[in-house]
Formats: C-alpha cells, structure tokens, sequence
C-alpha cells in the first residue's frame, strides 16, 4: 500500500469514528448508561425523576428530565463517563453538562 493510500484509509477511518460517535443509537446508548448510574448514586427517593426519553420522529433528539436535585449526580456520572466515549460524543456530553449549568443558574437568579 502506498503512503498516499494509506493516509487516505487513516483519513476515512477517521471520519467513520467521528460519524460514529454521534449515530442516535450510540448517544442512546450513552444516556442510558449515564440515567442508570445517575439513578444508582441518586437517593431512592430521587431516582424516579431522572429520565431520558427519545424522539420518536427525531432519533437524534433525546428529552432529559432530570430533578433540580438530581443535577449534581448526573454531572458526575457524565464525568466519570466521558473518559470513555469517542471524541465526538464526548463533546456532546460536555454540551449537554454546559446547558443543565446554564440552566441551573437562571433558576438562580
């Protein structure tokens, strides 16, 4: 295989890895994983109001309905999480931690 072939096959895997990483049944999978662990460090007085639901007509969209109280758990189990998503899930994630802090300080105010 020649250098040039073989960058472009580095090049293309790549590219598929980052696609990957962002396939509606990948980022459900993710916040599966992250509802349960959330649940798991949630109190059992909490765990019943944190959910995740996805759209049916739009598979890349996910409603996260999560306690006020709860916040804090799921920030961690993102946390604890991120190490082992691809990249561009873990951007997501850093997204969706950034929104539930923007949110949590306009109840603030």
């Amino acid at each position: 295989m020649s250098v040039s072939s073989q960058i472009m096959k580095k090049l293309s895997d790549d590219i598929l890895n980052l696609q990957k990483g962002l396939h509606p049944e990948h980022l459900a999978y993710w916040y599966q994983k992250i509802i349960n662990e959330t649940k798991e460090m949630a109190p059992s007085w909490l765990q019943d109001k944190i959910k995740v639901n996805q759209d049916n007509l739009l598979p890349m969209k996910f409603n996260l309905n999560v306690s006020k109280r709860a916040v804090r758990y799921l920030m961690i189990s993102i946390d604890n999480n991120l190490q082992h998503m691809p990249y561009t899930t873990q951007l997501y994630f850093l997204k969706v931690q950034e929104i539930m802090t923007l949110e949590m300080n306009k109840s603030l105010v």
